[in-house]
């Protein structure tokens, strides 16, 4: 017999190799058809597999990601097998679930596939379905998994299988397809009802640009029909709100080629939408003590080599710059930590000076495969509101709350609901890291308990630390549902000791600080992307670049707008004029296009009685008003959005 002990730390005892399924089964025959996933142990477990020893189980439905995982996973198999029947030749790659769906890279041969392939691919994958067939794993030998794989002519899989340890190899097979998979994976595909194949994308095999280019598949799957509907039109709606768009639309931002791919251009709209929100940042920081520096775009590579950033994110970074100076070679900043550590050394510290706490609106850059960048969420060249803070072991919990507090406060002015990740490193993968696991037990456990006290629920994930410290990341949720890590907070025992960082103590000795790493934004690039989805490009009025566009109805009328511009910008009001010679109607569409808040109409009428006819974006007419009267107004809708 073996114990299972269940979340509210009940214990049952069930026979060896029972199955998490029989486990549910034995709660509720309800929970047993529910059920997608499972851990034992906090490891991924598949509900149809045995389990032989004691241990803590927890299940997961649909509604879980870890059942979403799980049930895209298989999903990602099916799309194989689906590939596998259909086309000749094709060698299989990798293909995990991702946050929406999954997808599988192939090399296709021979054959060429496009999105006039989709929905002969549905309809196999769904002939498969119908097969209900069961998803069996397999615990397999190295060398017969390199007999297996190499037979069936599947050479990336066997690349795979040559880095693996003998002993830790299992496959999947479902029908005729077996796949190299660690899962976990549901029991048999009948639970999948509804497949679309969404699009196909280029993709270097293991991300490496000398590398063969393979063919992405991106599919998604659901256990409901309505499911899918609803996530197809939500995906027409992402589409409206798609921030490249939006920024076009706004004269916000634009790319060029002949700049470069992945480095963006801030237009004069769009530069004046950053520069507020730096503004607004920087006030709050101000009433926290924070001390505003500047660090240079470029740093020498013994830095980074230092800071660890090098060994780490070298092979991400751009090429070094080599200087005339024989053996003298820089980088493209790809952090601003290695400089403000750098800054905290230009001086003796004391006790007395802690906390310190350096900020920087400083652009960084990281050489993103091209195949990954994708408008302003991805990009090579990006502007982090970061600042870092140096502080004694009793200062660290206030510092690290401090920080959670504006974070808090800048998520809500914009409106965003958020969730918290803590992220801690893989305890099974140390080499990823930089420290001692002293360090990084304090650490971890500091955000642990800065979370606790600020009663604030945070998912504890392994893997997802920095390489240098924990942190806790927000997870924002858009007016779609979808989450984008924006905020992060971070702790640091690391760099400090590397660069050999030190205060004198109330006790006269050498002391090490600790290091607290912060971007409320994330980026600013990053943010405005979100936030223009997230609103569909309606920004909040203190943060639009105009507020007003004032429209004559003739060209009669130009002299009076232009009078009305005036009055509104000398009363701290953004506006401007369109002075095309256009129909007013054609006027109203193409501003309303560029998400305008307000537009004013003016004629005879208006201008006899130092007028504006009213508009609001979304709203319509909402009759005329004194110049100054309007002028009020808006200055008082701006101070009660920014006194939220």
């Amino acid at each position: 017999m073996i114990n299972i002990t269940f979340p509210d730390g009940n214990i049952k005892q069930f026979e060896d190799g029972v199955t998490p399924l029989q486990v549910a089964e034995s709660i509720s025959a309800g929970l047993a058809r529910n059920i997608l996933a499972a851990t034992l142990n906090d490891e991924d477990w598949d509900i149809s597999r045995p389990i032989t020893h004691d241990g803590a189980i927890k299940f997961f439905k649909w509604e879980d990601e870890e059942g979403k995982h799980a049930f895209w996973h298989t999903s990602a198999h099916l799309l194989a097998e689906a590939l596998q029947e259909l086309y000749k030749g094709v060698q299989f790659g990798i293909g995990p679930a991702i946050e929406n769906g999954f997808y599988y890279d192939i090399d296709p041969g021979e054959n060429t596939l496009t999105s006039a392939d989709f929905a002969k691919i549905e309809k196999k994958m769904l002939e498969l379905v119908a097969r209900k067939e069961d998803v069996v794993r397999r615990d397999i030998s190295k060398a017969d998994a390199l007999k297996f794989f190499g037979d069936a002519g599947q050479t990336l899989k066997c690349e795979l299988i040559n880095e693996l340890e003998d002993g830790h190899i299992t496959t999947y097979t479902q029908g005729n397809f077996t796949d190299l998979c660690r899962g976990p994976h549901i029991p048999n595909t009948a639970p999948i009802k509804a497949v679309k194949i969404l699009s196909l994308a280029g993709a270097y095999w293991r991300g490496d640009e000398k590398r063969p280019q393979l063919v992405r598949v991106y599919g998604i799957t659901f256990p409901k029909k309505s499911m899918l509907d609803e996530y197809l039109t939500l995906l027409e709606e992402a589409k409206k709100r798609d921030h490249r768009k939006i920024g076009k639309d706004m004269e916000l931002f634009a790319f060029s080629q002949n700049v470069g791919m992945g480095l963006p251009l801030w237009l004069p709209k769009g530069a004046a939408l950053r520069n507020r929100l730096q503004d607004y940042l920087a006030k709050i920081q101000k009433k926290y003590g924070y001390l505003q520096v500047i660090t240079p775009h470029i740093g020498n590579k013994n830095l980074y080599v230092t800071s660890g950033h090098y060994a780490k994110y070298g092979k991400d970074s751009f090429q070094p710059i080599h200087t005339p100076e024989e053996g003298e070679e820089y980088l493209l900043k790809p952090m601003n930590c290695p400089h403000h550590c750098e800054i905290f050394r230009t001086s003796p510290r004391s006790y007395k000076d802690l906390p310190l706490r350096f900020a920087e609106f400083g652009t960084v850059y990281r050489y993103e495969q091209s195949g990954e960048l994708h408008g302003l969420t991805r990009v090579r060249s990006f502007t982090q509101d970061d600042a870092h803070l140096y502080c004694t072991p009793e200062q660290l919990k206030q510092e690290f709350l401090n920080v959670m507090d504006i974070i808090n406060h800048i998520l809500g002015v914009f409106g965003f609901e958020y969730e918290a990740q803590i992220s801690l490193r893989d305890p099974k993968n140390p080499t990823k890291y930089v420290g001692s696991d002293e360090n990084w037990q304090r650490a971890e456990q500091a955000i642990i308990e800065a979370c606790a006290e600020k009663g604030l629920p945070a998912k504890q994930v392994e893997g997802e630390a920095a390489f240098y410290g924990p942190k806790l990341d927000f997870m924002v949720k858009d007016a779609l549902g979808r989450r984008w890590q924006l905020g992060t907070i971070q702790v640091d025992y690391n760099l400090p000791e590397r660069f050999g960082l030190e205060y004198t103590g109330a006790d006269n000795q050498k002391h090490r600080p600790i290091m607290i790493h912060r971007a409320p934004f994330g980026s600013l690039e990053r943010f405005v992307a979100v936030l223009l989805e997230h609103t569909a490009g309606k920004l909040p009025l203190w943060l639009v670049p105009d507020q007003v566009v004032v429209l004559p109805i003739s060209e009669k009328y130009n002299e009076y707008a232009q009078h009305v511009v005036e009055a509104l910008n000398d009363n701290d009001v953004r506006a401007i004029i369109d002075d095309r010679n256009e129909k007013i109607g054609k006027k109203i569409r193409d501003n309303e296009l560029k998400r305008i808040p307000y537009l004013l109409i003016v004629g005879e009428k208006e201008a006899s009685n130092e007028e504006v006819s009213v508009r609001k974006q979304g709203e319509g007419d909402k009759g005329s008003k004194k110049i100054i009267t309007f002028a009020t107004e808006i200055n008082a809708e701006v101070a009660a959005m920014m006194n939220k």
